[in-house]
C-alpha cells in the first residue's frame, strides 16, 4: 500500500510499545525583569502543563494516529506517575502494563517556557538499569501481550533510563522473531548494539555516530554510505532510517534491493524539536505495519518530524495535517518517490 492510502488506514494497526516513560512538565510564562539575586531571567508564570513524554509520547504519537496501544513500561511509586496513568487513561489507553517500582522515581523533564522559547529544563530521573526481578517482570507481560493479543509492530523506545535491560531487549526480540512480528527501534548510546535483527532501526546522527564509535561526516553521502553499511554488518536490521536533521533522512535496506539513499529535508519553520523523534518512530511504525515502501515510509515519517517542530513543547503528530502535507507534497512532484 502507498503512504498515502496508509495514512486513511492507520486504525488498522495495533502496536506494543516498550521502553522508558516520563512526564513532561512545563511552566509558561513571561519574562519581564533580571533577577535581584543574580544575572538571570524571572519568569512570571501564567501556566502549568503535564504532558507524556518519553516511551509514552510515542503512545501518544500512535494514538493520534488512530492507532490501537498496549503501552509496557515501569514508573515510579510516585506523583508522576499517577500523572502518567491518568494521561494515559484519559486517552483509552491500558496501564495494566505499567510496572511499579518503589525503590525508582518516575522520571520528569520540566521545561520553563517564556514567549515561545525554551529558557531552562529541569531533569529529575534516575538512569540505572532496573532490577533483574522487574525486567522479568516487564518480559513476562510483554510476551503475554505478544501470544494472546494480535499485534502488528512493536517500538523499543529507548531513552537510556534503565527499562531496556540487555535481557528484555534479546528475550522480547527472540519473541517477536518467533511470531514474525515486526520490531523497530529508536535506539540510544548505551544499547545501541544490543538490538540484533531487527526490522526497522532509527537512530539520529549522533547515536549513529556514538554507538558506532567512529567519526562520520555529515555532509558527505559516502561517509554516511560507510557508516551504514557498518551499522547493517553489526546489528543486521532489515531496514535502518538515520534522521539528519537539515539534511533529512537516509535510507538503507540492502536485502530489499536498497543500498542506500538520502532523501532530503521538507523546508519547515523550526520552532522546538523536542519530540519530532517520537513522532518519527510512530509515524515509521505504523506505515511499516501496513507494508508502504521504504522510501515513501522514510520520507512520511520525517515530513511528521518537521511538523512536530514547528510547535513549541512535545506534542504529536496531527495525522490530518500529516496527511494534507503530503498529498501538497504529491501535487509538487512529477514522479513518485518509488
Amino acid at each position: 500500500m502507498d503512504a498515502l492510502a496508509a495514512l486513511h488506514n492507520t486504525d488498522q494497526v495495533t502496536a506494543l510499545v516498550i521502553g522508558d516513560v516520563m512526564l513532561d512538565s512545563y511552566l509558561v510564562g513571561h519574562v519581564n525583569r533580571i533577577s535581584p539575586e543574580a544575572p538571570v531571567p524571572v519568569v512570571d508564570v501564567k501556566m502549568r502543563e503535564q504532558r507524556l513524554g518519553g516511551a509514552a509520547n510515542v503512545v501518544k504519537n500512535l494514538v493520534a494516529l488512530g492507532a490501537k496501544v498496549h503501552l509496557s513500561a515501569v514508573i515510579g511509586e510516585d506523583a508522576a506517575g499517577n500523572e502518567i496513568k491518568t494521561l494515559l487513561q484519559n486517552m483509552n489507553v491500558q496501564t495494566n502494563g505499567l510496572i511499579t517500582c518503589t525503590d525508582r522515581p518516575t522520571p520528569v523533564k520540566t521545561r520553563i517556557i517564556s514567549n515561545g522559547q525554551q529558557l531552562l529544563r529541569v531533569d529529575e530521573e534516575q538512569t540505572h538499569g532496573i532490577e533483574e526481578s522487574q525486567s522479568l517482570e516487564l518480559i513476562n507481560h510483554c510476551e503475554r501481550i505478544l501470544k494472546e493479543e494480535r499485534i502488528d509492530v512493536v517500538i523499543f523506545e529507548d531513552y537510556d533510563k534503565g527499562t531496556l535491560t540487555t535481557e528484555v531487549i534479546e528475550r522480547i526480540i527472540q519473541c517477536c522473531s518467533k511470531l514474525n512480528i515486526l520490531t523497530a527501534v529508536d535506539p540510544k548510546f548505551r544499547n545501541f548494539r544490543s538490538y540484533q535483527g531487527v526490522t526497522l532501526f532509527k537512530p539520529n546522527f549522533k547515536e549513529l555516530t556514538e554507538g558506532l564509535g567512529i567519526a562520520i561526516h555529515k555532509s558527505s553521502d559516502e561517509s554516511l554510505y560507510q557508516s551504514i553499511q557498518k551499522l547493517h554488518s553489526l546489528l543486521k536490521p532489515q531496514i535502518s532510517m538515520v534522521t539528519l536533521s537539515e539534511r533529512g533522512v537516509s535510507v538503507s535496506a540492502p536485502d530489499r534491493g536498497l543500498e542506500f539513499k538520502r532523501i532530503p529535508a521538507f523546508e519547515r519553520e523550526i520552532t522546538d524539536v523536542s519530540g519530532a523523534g517520537d513522532a518519527v518512530i510512530a509515524v515509521a511504525s505504523v506505515l511499516l505495519a501496513l507494508e508502504v515502501p521504504i522510501e515513501e515510509l522514510a520520507a512520511v515519517s520525517n515530513l511528521a518530524g518537521g511538523l512536530v517542530c514547528e510547535r513549541v513543547g512535545v506534542v504529536p503528530v496531527d495525522r490530518l495535517e500529516l496527511l494534507n502535507e503530503w498529498e501538497l507534497y504529491l501535487s509538487k512532484i512529477n514522479t513518485p518517490l518509488t
